[in-house]
């Protein structure tokens, strides 16, 4: 009786297909290497990454100094060039911080010091008038602001997949549904024990998000902890969209960044987040509490906010370290790198930490040969406002009519888009990833006209998918 061999090993696995492990297997595939990215999660971006406040930050708040800092203003310009060349829906919006009292008032200009020792410049201190002139909606009391107009809005949704997609066409084999539960480090190769078998390889790359921590001492590090931060959310219907056609910040504190009022992408309003340390990983239900604590905040700060429709309220969880900057470190004696303690800015810096982590790599040992003849990058479908939709494209409807076939008309869905989705590189493979593919289900009846139709186009696309 002969013993079944073990499978050839990867030269990388990258465990977390988030935003920032996303961008690493797309970079790590970009040479002469066999990648696998793994997810504990049915899809790509289905943890942290698909529920933050969607903002491609400049970095002008950083601490100075830090590897956080240089890597977010590194990354501002990486994500923003890939979105003009893949579609990822994004618009330079800009931000204005509010100060409400006078000791926000005073600190106006330490922000602005802070944001050109971070290289960022275009700040301006204004007075109480500008801030209405540009906000007219703002509740009263506002004593200045600080301008930043280089912050814009972007879709979370789509980065994660593009740079997924990007990954998978360069070679990247994607395992969904593969929750690493421990791991037997050899003397050339370590064994990723998964829930869907073992996954062998040369070298491990750790950027498995709120995992990051338990993952990182299995390979006998205590370097840094995690601990979950909710942030709850509530999300206003369309007609909202003119209060507000820029990002309104709160003057930061020790405690965080504050509750800010954004647009999004996709026309509505947003207000949030809450700020709640948990000890569940898993936890992202509202509450009650949150809700109440939001609509205070809101009342301040914008009052006729409040006087429209709220469409969905959701939560996120941001990996809050005990570690006050990204822990990116190489174990050369293990074949082990670790992208961890990345806070709500690495939605913006993920493609500078895949380029650092890259180079450690590099130094570490692992050979790094680019590969010539790499595909171009994805063309992403719009899920955004900023440019005409499919429904609004009449070349291309009557290329394709499916694209002027609408299934959810609250968000302007055609069949053509969630049939596009679901015979993608990267098809979704429930409810929640067909919504982040395409908006379908998000609008304002929240899937109660359409969700029938949605349900079985994806039930068909995942039984002929088996067969």
């Amino acid at each position: 009786m002969t013993t079944p061999q073990a499978p050839p090993a990867v030269d990388v696995a990258v465990i977390g297909a988030g935003v920032v492990g996303s961008a690493i297997a797309r970079a790590l595939s970009g040479h002469r290497l066999d990648v696998a990215l793994l997810d504990a999660r049915c899809d790509v971006g289905d943890g942290t990454s698909k529920a933050n406040t969607a903002i491609l930050h400049t970095g002008f708040d950083a601490t100075p100094g830090t590897l956080e800092a240089r890597l977010v203003a590194q990354g501002y310009h990486l994500l923003k060039d890939y979105a003009d060349r893949t579609g990822i829906p994004y618009e330079p919006t800009g931000a204005l911080l509010v100060a409400w009292d006078d000791e926000q008032l005073n600190a106006l200009p330490g922000l602005k010091a802070k944001a050109e020792r971070n290289g960022y410049t275009e700040t301006e201190i204004v007075g109480p008038d500008e801030v209405y002139r540009q906000v007219p909606a703002l509740g009263p009391g506002a004593l200045g602001g600080l301008t930043v107009p280089g912050e814009s809005i972007i879709c979370t949704w789509t980065t994660t997949l593009a740079l997924a997609t990007d990954a998978v066409r360069r070679g990247t084999r994607l395992l969904r549904s593969h929750r690493v539960e421990s791991v037997t480090v050899g003397a050339d190769v370590t064994v990723l024990h998964t829930t869907a078998g073992d996954v062998r390889a040369r070298w491990v790359v750790n950027a498995a998000g709120l995992g990051g921590d338990v993952l990182d001492a299995q390979f006998g590090h205590d370097r840094f902890h995690l601990h979950p931060r909710r942030g709850e959310l509530l999300v206003y219907d369309k007609q909202a969209r003119p209060l507000v056609d820029r990002i309104v910040l709160p003057v930061p504190s020790k405690v965080g960044k504050g509750v800010l009022v954004s647009p999004t992408i996709y026309g509505n309003v947003m207000l949030g987040p809450t700020a709640e340390d948990m000890t569940d990983r898993a936890d992202t239900a509202t509450t009650e509490d949150g809700y109440e604590f939001l609509l205070r905040r809101g009342e301040r700060i914008m009052p006729r906010l409040l006087r429209e429709e709220v469409t969905a309220t959701y939560a996120g969880l941001r990996a809050a370290s005990d570690v006050p900057d990204y822990t990116i470190e190489v174990d050369a004696a293990q074949r082990y790198a670790v992208a961890g303690g990345i806070r709500s800015t690495g939605l913006t810096a993920g493609m500078a930490i895949a380029e650092h982590l890259l180079g450690l790599l590099g130094e570490a040992g692992l050979e790094l040969r680019e590969r010539t003849g790499l595909p171009d990058p994805p063309r992403m479908p719009n899920i955004g406002e900023a440019r005409p939709r499919p429904y609004a494209d009449a070349d291309r409807i009557a290329a394709d009519p499916a694209y002027g076939t609408l299934v959810c008309f609250c968000e302007r869905v055609s069949r053509g888009e969630i049939r596009d989705a679901l015979t993608s590189t990267i098809p979704p493979r429930d409810l929640d990833g067909l919504r982040r593919r395409t908006r379908a289900m998000n609008g304002r009846c929240q899937g109660f006209y359409c969700g029938a139709n949605v349900t079985g186009m994806l039930e068909k696309a995942l039984k002929e998918g088996t067969r």
